[in-house]
């Protein structure tokens, strides 16, 4: 049976598709967005964070430096463990078994099909009475394609409905293996501009733009996302091309634009992975200034004829 690397299941969730959902978050992601929240999602691997907050002591405890292969890859500052040396460590996750206070959490496990499927499965009755069902998110869920399609496959043999959220970046040709699953497919525009896209979040944005055209021309229902970031994609400039693409090259074969307002979430996780967030001193608009600039691009939609909501939208249609 395929297997893959899931870091987080999320139960009873309502902004990624129509009804309450289970939501199945798997690793590894092509992309590097500077606003990106879940840090945690972006290598394939498994992987350890460290929460130094909540490390009782090496004198205490000193459990993980007793199972850790590679002693030297755990950090020390006053007796504390405050960090992780990657170039050290082995992945292999004792430190994070052993620790007793969380310390040390280990982001992402090996999963079977029929394990994700047992969780997806608890919540059946939640997904009958709200027209909700299953989403597969990441990281990129297609980075892990097969695991993907086998579990959007197994979802619908249980008749339960299967929504892809994917950034698109990936081979055109497994689309059609996917899709055969899928019922409602969530990405994103992120930049039209494939140069500042490349700046933002180290890929271009030709292939896709292409698959996403590929997706609406195979008439998959489709919702398109644009995460607004305050000096990156927001202005009208980039708005109104994003538009024109809807219109001529989606011939407006979409279900709706739903524009999300950033917020900087994850400084936690990127903490506790020893990274710097890109964003991190980035200064934000009001919250009602950015909530009518929102509105004020959802006008720029639909004076297109296009179906825009300010935020995700969680009806069906």
């Amino acid at each position: 049976m395929e297997t893959g690397i899931v870091f987080n299941i999320q139960h009873f969730t309502i902004h990624d598709g129509p009804g309450i959902r289970t939501e199945v978050f798997l690793k590894g992601c092509p992309l590097r967005c500077k606003w990106c929240s879940n840090p945690e999602s972006m290598d394939p691997r498994p992987e350890v964070g460290v929460h130094a907050a909540r490390c009782i002591g090496i004198g205490k405890c000193g459990y993980c430096l007793a199972d850790c292969p590679k002693p030297s890859a755990l950090i020390r500052s006053e007796g504390m463990i405050c960090g992780i040396d990657p170039a050290v460590c082995t992945r292999c996750l004792k430190c994070a078994e052993a620790c007793p206070a969380n310390a040390l959490s280990c982001w992402g496990r090996e999963m079977t099909v029929d394990e994700v499927m047992a969780e997806i499965i608890k919540d059946r009755e939640f997904y009958e009475k709200s027209g909700g069902g299953a989403t597969l998110s990441g990281g990129e869920a297609l980075v892990q394609w097969v695991f993907t399609r086998d579990i959007l496959a197994a979802c619908r043999a249980e008749n339960i409905h299967t929504c892809l959220e994917t950034a698109l970046h990936c081979p055109s040709d497994i689309l059609d293996q996917v899709y055969a699953h899928t019922d409602l497919v969530i990405t994103d525009i992120k930049h039209m501009d494939s140069e500042v896209h490349r700046a933002n979040t180290g890929v271009g944005n030709r292939l896709i733009l292409s698959n996403i055209k590929q997706t609406a021309n195979m008439g998959i229902p489709l919702i398109v996302r644009i995460p607004v970031i305050p000096g990156v994609n927001s202005g009208a400039a980039n708005i109104r091309a994003t538009a024109r693409f809807i219109t001529e090259e989606l011939k407006n074969q979409i279900l709706r634009v739903e524009l999300l307002p950033y917020r900087p979430l994850g400084l936690e996780k990127y903490q506790a992975l020893g990274r710097d967030h890109p964003m991190a001193d980035t200064e934000l608009p009001e919250e009602e200034q950015q909530k009518k600039h929102l509105l004020d691009l959802v006008d720029l939609f639909e004076a297109e004829g296009i179906r825009a909501t300010a935020g995700a939208n969680t009806d069906r249609n």
